[in-house]
C-alpha cells in the first residue's frame, strides 16, 4: 500500500491518510478482507505520530471502509456498494456544488452551466 504525505497541503496528515486508503479501497486495488499496516508500522513507515494513524483508521471504521479485531488489526471491510455508491455520489454533489459556486463568481449563468454539462457528457459518451 503506498500513501503519500504532503506537509503542504491544507489537508490534515490523518484525512490524507484515510482518503487514499479509501480511495485504494474504491478502486479495488485493496480488496476485502485484506490486512492494513499496524497502526504502529505505518506511523514508523510514514515518520508521524501514532496518534495521527490511529485517527486514520478510527475514520475509516466509523465510515465502514475498516474493520477493526483486537490482537490482529484493521482489514478492509467487504464491500458494500450502497456505501460505496453513496461516497460517490458525495463526492460527485461537492465538485458540482464547486462548480456552481465558481459558475456564480464567473458570472455563468444556469442555462450556460447546464449547457457546458450537457456537452461534457455527450463527449463522455462517445
Amino acid at each position: 500500500m503506498e500513501l503519500i504525505i504532503r506537509n503542504t497541503a491544507g489537508q490534515p496528515i490523518y484525512d490524507q491518510i484515510s482518503s487514499q486508503i479509501k480511495a485504494q479501497i474504491i478502486a479495488g486495488t485493496l480488496r476485502p478482507g485484506e490486512a492494513l499496516p499496524s497502526i504502529r508500522g505505518l506511523a514508523k513507515d510514514l515518520k508521524i505520530s501514532v496518534i495521527t494513524t490511529k485517527r486514520a483508521y478510527d475514520e475509516l471504521e466509523a465510515q465502514g471502509f475498516v474493520t477493526t479485531v483486537a490482537g490482529k488489526g484493521c482489514f478492509v471491510a467487504e464491500k458494500n456498494l450502497d456505501l460505496v455508491r453513496e461516497h460517490q455520489l458525495k463526492e460527485l454533489e461537492d465538485h458540482l456544488s464547486a462548480a456552481a459556486e465558481l459558475s456564480k463568481s464567473c458570472g455563468v449563468s444556469r442555462e450556460e452551466l447546464q449547457e457546458m454539462l450537457r456537452i461534457l457528457l455527450e463527449e463522455e459518451a462517445q
